[in-house]
């Protein structure tokens, strides 16, 4: 069974991280949800999270991928996280697969996951790339990585990550009545 880890920090965009967590545990994918800081996670628009571990007990584990929520500050958050950076670097580096939405890539971008790569992301961001230029396709994979461009693309995000892991999703977008092109 692929198991991902999705991290939550304190002003997560809730659809982008509920949304995708979702789906792929739909799939049959083990989704670990730990929180940065804490066990409970306000998103940015107030709603809490009960997080499933804090990121300090499950750094050391190996996950398929890892899967980072946007939203702000939530992204910022992230990106100010030495531990997130290393376990982004450490899944890359083993050939697994890192992902993020909306503001998130940002994170991917500082770490060096985006140079040579296809990505998209919410625009307006243009100060974290270092000259970077996302698509503004609503998703892209790009070998390991993944990514999506904000809140009305989370099913095509999921979409995209779960094949990344080589786990089908039809069956699953199919009973929820989601189309996508």
């Amino acid at each position: 069974m692929k198991k991902v880890l999705v991290i939550l920090a304190e002003g997560f965009e809730e659809i982008e991280a509920v949304g995708p967590a979702d789906v792929l545990r739909r799939a049959g994918v083990r989704v670990v949800m730990a929180g940065l800081e804490a066990l409970r996670v306000r998103g940015a628009h107030g709603m809490e999270l009960a997080a499933e571990a804090l990121l300090s007990d499950v750094a050391d584990e190996s996950f398929d991928a890892v899967f980072l929520p946007g939203g702000l500050p939530g992204a910022t958050n992230l990106l100010a996280s030495e531990a997130v950076g290393r376990i982004l670097k450490s899944t890359a580096a083993r050939g697994g697969v890192v992902s993020a939405i909306c503001a998130a890539p940002i994170v991917l971008a500082k770490h060096g996951l985006l140079t040579g790569k296809t990505f998209t992301m919410y625009p307006g961001f243009d100060k974290y790339l270092g000259g970077l230029v996302p698509t503004g396709r609503l998703a892209e994979r790009c070998g390991n990585v993944v990514t999506g461009k904000g809140p009305g693309a989370v099913f095509a995000f999921a979409r995209e990550l779960a094949a990344a892991l080589g786990v089908e999703t039809e069956e699953v977008f199919r009973g929820m009545f989601v189309a996508l092109p």
